[in-house]
């Protein structure tokens, strides 16, 4: 998923991007150890950067049935931020649209940016559109029908990364349409607190608007990113009640180890999403790191007690999914970031959340493609005990 907030966060921890994906080698899982299994495929390519290791795959038919979580001993890696990415190849996301505006003045730029996170490791992208919605847009003065040519936009030009990724590994590659809340289309930070002014029915139909028209694009699910309350996670799933062909992950973000945003625990969050048959993991995304191991310790407590409140009690609890940002701080007074940034150390975190039982891990604001190939390492650090 890309959505990727604004550049100048209103709170401390906010980020500068958000969506995102990953690969997939065959595994057995003993305890907490992956083992990989005879027959799988070591692909070593001199991509971005040059040291990334992934598991390729042999050639596989896209479809838009999504399978990306079919095997709970499978580990995935997500995408980085997209706006951090922008920023650094000379793009201007200093509007309200933030990265979304390059969907109009930089394209190309946006596909690029997708390829290096393919090449970085990536199993799956996701799209610049976090920040694209009618009521964004009308408030900036634009027509409900410029967002929807953007939400189209942002698909399209992640299916051209996967098809030009292709040419250098067959291996299997998503895509998740990235949708931000309702808080960022005020563009004032409301999505970091989840208080808005608006009926509880008409933060359904905002959702809704946009899940229809992504309904009939080429991506493998939604990637619902950076929710912020309980209320939005309710208003999310009856909105996705409406486009019944639609299956989506949906991500809180988080104010500490307990409580989404708004003051929810994430665990009640999660229990009230996670029974939805639409639903297929539960995220936590632009959150610091620091608080990430603990919480998907409540993301899993919530999504098992969904489980047992189901018909299939016995079966596997909905996967947990972790993108948080980078671990630097917004001082908006020197407008600056400030904190540590490395991917080398971002990377030995991600093998703690994969060990915690994150079953796929990427970034959120102010990470990259250093980052990601630091997570894919982890991801098969995992895979080999």
């Amino acid at each position: 998923m890309v959505g990727e907030r604004g550049f100048e966060p209103p709170t401390p921890w906010s980020r500068t991007r958000c969506s995102t994906r990953l690969s997939h080698s065959p595994i057995v899982v003993e305890g907490s150890r992956h083992t990989e299994r005879p027959g799988s495929v070591l692909d070593r390519r001199a991509s971005y950067p040059s040291e990334c290791t992934k598991f390729g795959d042999p050639p596989v038919t896209l479809h838009t049935e999504l399978d990306f979580f079919a095997s709970s001993s499978s580990l995935r890696v997500l995408d980085g931020g997209m706006a951090t990415e922008l920023e650094r190849r000379g793009c201007d996301i200093s509007g309200p649209l933030w990265s979304a505006a390059v969907l109009e003045s930089a394209p190309q730029a946006i596909a690029a940016v997708h390829l290096d996170y393919l090449r970085a490791g990536a199993d799956c992208i996701s799209t610049a559109s976090y920040q694209v919605s009618a009521h964004g847009y009308r408030e900036i003065g634009r027509s409900a029908g410029d967002a929807n040519r953007a939400l189209r936009l942002s698909v399209e030009l992640a299916e051209q990364a996967r098809a030009d990724y292709a040419r250098e590994n067959r291996r299997r590659v998503w895509i998740a349409a990235s949708l931000g809340p309702f808080g960022a289309a005020l563009h004032n930070g409301a999505e970091y607190h989840g208080r808005y002014s608006i009926a509880f029915d008409d933060l359904v139909a905002f959702h809704a608007e946009r899940l229809a028209i992504l309904a009939d694009c080429g991506a493998d699910c939604i990637a619902l990113e950076t929710i912020p309350s309980l209320e939005e996670g309710h208003a999310v799933l009856l909105a996705l009640a409406q486009t019944p062909s639609l299956t989506a992950w949906i991500s809180f973000t988080c104010r500490d180890a307990r409580h989404v945003a708004h003051g929810e625990t994430l665990a009640e969050c999660a229990a009230a999403v996670a029974s939805s048959p639409q639903i297929a993991a539960i995220g936590i995304n632009c959150t610091a790191p620091h608080l990430i191991a603990d919480l998907i310790a409540q993301a899993q407590t919530g999504a098992a007690e969904a489980q047992r409140g189901t018909e299939r009690g016995s079966g596997p609890a909905k996967p947990v999914l972790v993108y948080p940002n980078s671990g630097e701080t917004w001082d908006a007074a020197a407008r600056s970031w400030h904190g540590e940034a490395d991917p080398a150390h971002f990377g030995a975190l991600a093998r703690a959340w994969f060990a915690a039982g994150a079953q796929a891990v990427g970034g959120c604001c102010r990470t990259g493609p250093a980052h990601i190939c630091a997570v894919a390492a982890a991801r098969d650090a995992a895979y080999s005990g």
